[in-house]
């Protein structure tokens, strides 16, 4: 049995507190923390009623180190889970470093000023944690997190070499908004209005945004339309796929949400540098977040599947193989489980078993790590288990 204590109450952190509280004899007891203690109440109350368990909530401003170590040391917790925003990763590694706890996120850092996708902040980390005994696993989330086990699977069952690999996203449900994005609308908007990028041959390939797209036939779902996006698994992945030729990222989109998407970055909705406005500075995108459905108030009502997962190409007893390593996810199913839609569900579901991994030992290297690096096996077991079932398709 541990503590953990959780940062962060948006959708994602809400299906993460339900999904521990599921789990008494790994998590047996539980803190959320957040800026807003609304969210957290809101969660508190939810999850009684739907699980009986009762958790502590704190308030915490995640930039602040000191406070955030205070937080810590108060709750005493084995790990601090952050499913707060990417912003906020470093200063919560720092007092994590400082108050001697591990550490475990959903995507990577990247600077509130600019729309820049990459794990050099992170890794800069590797020493420190390795000289203070402790582990930071990072990205313990769907895409990246799951995509990453399951390519760490087919290298360690299904494949001799690996390839290529093709991960791809679908969101064939809906939410019956004219716009709204599934996660962070901030988050969404910079990660799909930046340029795509690709590995191939030893070296990164740029394309401009959404500029290439491919038709997949996605299980459970039929066939999407699906575009090159750069995400940050395919960084880490780039180093540990022994014989990977190349590596790309897929996301399908509906004509809807891009036609939006379209007309606010061509009015400079978009922007992330402040304009001013009466004499005040304002960042648009910061603006539309404001305008835009929280995403957590998407679930019900929410109707329709995700399927997610690894198209893997190479070799297997000298033999070519070409598999689909997937889950399919159900929006009203995920609603009438843990009040939520089934793009937090998948993100959370997988933050709470990478953190039942590292609470009972299964995982336990020290250092900044990635999920990739550590055995699939348990993982993807527990992952069946907490709803996310998972299979392999010949194709």
């Amino acid at each position: 049995m541990g503590r953990v204590l959780i940062i962060g109450a948006g959708g994602v952190g809400g299906v993460v507190v339900h999904k521990c509280a599921q789990v008494p004899a790994v998590f047996e007891h539980i803190t959320l923390a957040s800026r807003t203690l609304a969210r957290c109440e809101h969660i508190r109350d939810d999850v009684l009623a739907l699980t009986g368990r009762t958790i502590d909530i704190a308030q915490v401003d995640a930039d602040n180190v000191p406070e955030t170590v205070a937080l810590i040391r108060k709750v005493k917790p084995d790990l601090v889970l952050n499913v707060a925003l990417p912003y906020q990763d470093l200063t919560l590694m720092d007092a994590c470093l400082e108050a001697g706890v591990n550490y475990l996120d959903t995507a990577n850092y990247e600077p509130k000023d600019v729309a820049k996708f990459e794990y050099k902040w992170q890794w800069a980390y590797r020493e420190k944690f390795e000289k203070a005994g402790l582990m930071a696993l990072l990205g313990s989330g769907f895409d990246p997190g799951v995509t990453n086990v399951f390519c760490a699977y087919a290298q360690k069952h299904l494949f001799d070499e690996i390839h290529t690999v093709d991960i791809v996203d679908c969101n064939a449900g809906s939410h019956g908004k004219a716009f709204a994005t599934n996660f962070n609308p901030e988050i969404n908007l910079r990660e799909v209005t930046a340029r795509g990028k690709y590995w191939e041959n030893g070296q990164w390939i740029d394309t401009e945004p959404m500029a290439i797209s491919e038709t997949f036939d996605f299980p459970g779902v039929g066939p999407r339309k699906a575009y090159l996006l750069y995400h940050e698994e395919l960084e880490s992945l780039v180093l540990h796929l022994k014989g990977l030729k190349k590596i790309r990222f897929w996301m399908t989109f509906g004509d809807e949400y891009l036609t939006h998407m379209r007309v606010l970055q061509n009015v400079g909705m978009t922007r992330i540098d402040p304009v001013m406005y009466k004499g005040q500075p304002v960042v648009p995108m910061e603006f539309l977040k404001c305008l835009l459905p929280d995403p957590s108030s998407l679930a019900a009502g929410y109707t329709g599947k995700t399927s997610i997962g690894c198209i893997v190409e190479g070799i297997k007893d000298g033999k070519p193989r070409k598999i689909f390593i997937y889950n399919i996810c159900d929006h009203a199913e995920c609603f009438k489980e843990v009040h939520a839609q089934a793009v937090s569900y998948t993100t959370g579901v997988p933050a709470m078993v990478g953190a039942m991994m590292m609470m009972t030992g299964s995982w336990n290297q020290k250092g900044v790590v990635h999920m990739e690096q550590l055995n699939p096996d348990p993982f993807l077991e527990k992952l069946g288990q907490h709803g996310l079932p998972w299979q392999v398709k010949e194709l």
